[in-house]
């Protein structure tokens, strides 16, 4: 028996024989053109090409894992249509003499290059995407299909990394399981698997190609992929196994059940999600709304500040999908680990302490109001809540409510619709908003606590810093401390109180937070079944074990 580890992205168990997908090389040339205007005309006939192909991998994608997991694929036709991509590969033809793969090569690398010192995982991850793309559209110049993978019977696919287009094209009848070398949790490829409900390791270091063709056991709760494995262990994963199908099945029967405790308290359970590829994942796992809808990837997927327009678009589709259903939009939140090139502050000697959040937008007027405007209307297409982060005082409250008057009065004069009943609320995830935290609750509809930046700055721990990750502890009794006096006081002047940092989703917390009266829990919407699951399994009239 050989074993290997890796980092699980679904945690399910798949049985079968391997496959392993070699990825053919693109062979790309640097030798000067003669002809730059054929070449020209050969990007333009690539570009319409790999545009059908973007549509039936759209079309294949929602089949397999919702409408919102393929819009990944609207995502990827729409740097099709990147003015400053195409003007940079047509400039690097015309002025370069270079020939068009060359160039497609070149530019794409270029912009995925933006993404590479991202902090945030998922923003890192786009860079996959914008490489994606390039290499269809060689593939497309070239007459090849390098993006094909292919079996004839149900196997666990094994490989150095997967495109979010390669993962679209495996046949789901046939796809057992998923592990390859690289990869990342954000990714689209795993955003993907999840939603096909793939059992999925990334970052396997020591695959082989010698696994081709051999019996193994893919165990995604363990990270760990078995080859031949002994009949002992072989039996024990199968129970398992089965035990996952039948746990799996009650799970799917509570869509549509109260998350209400034994003793009749009812919590609203939501979802975070980072962009409108979640929300299939949202509606197959039944959240009963949105608690966070981080709005920064209309910001990092520009390369330009975007457009009133633009945004109005993004939020009008993200409520009209999910509507009835509350979606609390979160303004943008980019700064610290999350930049953008077009909103240049200079470098940062402690960025989660500098420009941030709030603080941008407070700063930058017509950029905070382009926001608001777009969320004013794209509300009257469902149930938008607005959300403030990185709230320190009563002044920015006072400041936020007047720039959204302000907008409202101009689309007022515009004769534009707007929802005149939209609920405004702040995250408190800094000891300032804790403390000030009944000053703050006289002036907002709802509270959310965030609670891993609350963490960060109760602590002074960075949480991008691995060598802090024992230091960074959201049971530490400061923090519950907070929780609770954020709760209490919340409560005090008849608000909602939630959490939607990954607290939220620790079931060993999960009576502790009710016990101090969370009224609302928001988590990855794969957590939403189990933690209705744990809600409903607690009676709170009892004494706490």
């Amino acid at each position: 028996m050989q074993a290997a580890a890796g980092t699980s992205i679904w945690g399910g168990i798949a049985i079968g024989k391997i496959h392993i997908y070699h990825r053919p090389e693109r062979h790309v040339s640097a030798a000067a053109v003669t002809d730059p205007n054929a070449e020209i005309a050969r990007y333009q006939a690539a570009r319409e090409r790999v545009r059908s192909r973007q549509k039936a991998l759209y079309d294949k994608t929602q089949r397999s894992a919702g409408k919102e997991s393929a819009a990944i694929f609207e995502f990827h036709a729409g740097m099709l249509d990147d003015g400053k991509l195409t003007d940079a590969i047509e400039q690097s033809i015309l002025e370069g003499h270079h020939t068009a793969e060359y160039a497609v090569r070149e530019s794409f690398e270029t912009a995925a290059a933006r993404f590479r010192d991202v902090e945030d995982p998922y923003f890192r991850a786009r860079r996959e995407d914008v490489l994606d793309v390039g290499n269809m559209l060689i593939d497309a110049l070239q007459g090849t299909d390098a993006s094909a993978v292919r079996g004839e019977e149900p196997y666990i696919l094994v490989a150095d990394n997967l495109a979010p287009s390669e993962t679209a094209g495996l046949d789901p009848s046939l796809i057992l399981g998923i592990v390859i070398r690289q990869g990342t949790p954000a990714s689209h490829t795993a955003i993907l698997a999840r939603a096909m409900n793939i059992p999925a390791l990334i970052q396997c270091a020591n695959i082989s190609v010698s696994w081709e063709g051999r019996h193994a056991i893919l165990d995604g709760y363990n990270s760990c992929i078995y080859i031949e494995p002994s009949a002992a262990l072989a039996a024990k994963l199968q129970k398992r196994y089965d035990e996952d199908m039948a746990r799996r099945a009650a799970l799917q029967n509570l869509k549509g059940q109260p998350s209400t405790t034994l003793d009749g308290r009812t919590i609203k359970v939501y979802a975070n999600i980072s962009g409108p590829q979640d929300i299939g994942a949202v509606e197959q796992n039944d959240a009963e709304g949105i608690g966070l809808f981080r709005s920064e990837f209309v910001y990092l997927r520009s390369t330009t500040d975007p457009t009133e327009e633009m945004q109005y678009q993004a939020y009008r589709e993200v409520l009209k999908t999910l509507s009835p259903r509350r979606v609390i939009i979160r303004t943008c939140d980019i700064g610290a680990d999350k930049s953008v090139s077009y909103l240049d502050f200079g470098k940062e000697t402690n960025p989660a302490l500098g420009c941030r959040g709030i603080r941008i937008s407070l700063s930058k007027p017509e950029f905070f109001k382009r926001q608001l405007r777009a969320l004013l209307r794209a509300s009257v297409y469902g149930r938008l809540g607005i959300m403030f982060p990185m709230i320190t005082s009563t002044k920015e409250v006072t400041r936020c409510r007047e720039f959204l008057n302000e907008c409202r009065r101009e689309l007022e004069r515009e004769k534009l619709a707007y929802d005149e009943n939209i609920p405004i609320g702040i995250m408190v995830e800094t000891p300032a908003a804790v403390l000030q935290a009944d000053e703050l609750a006289g002036m907002v509809d709802f509270f959310s606590i965030g609670t891993n930046d609350l963490t960060q700055y109760t602590l002074a721990v960075d949480r991008q810093n691995a060598m802090l990750g024992e230091f960074s502890d959201p049971h530490h009794p400061a923090v519950l401390q907070e929780i609770e006096m954020t709760i209490a006081a919340g409560h005090r002047h008849g608000i909602p109180v939630g959490i939607c940092g990954e607290l939220a989703a620790d079931p060993e917390m999960t009576e502790t937070l009710l016990r101090m009266g969370v009224d609302e829990l928001s988590v990855n919407p794969t957590s939403v079944l189990p933690l209705r699951s744990r809600i409903r399994s607690l009676n709170l009239s009892q004494t706490a074990k």
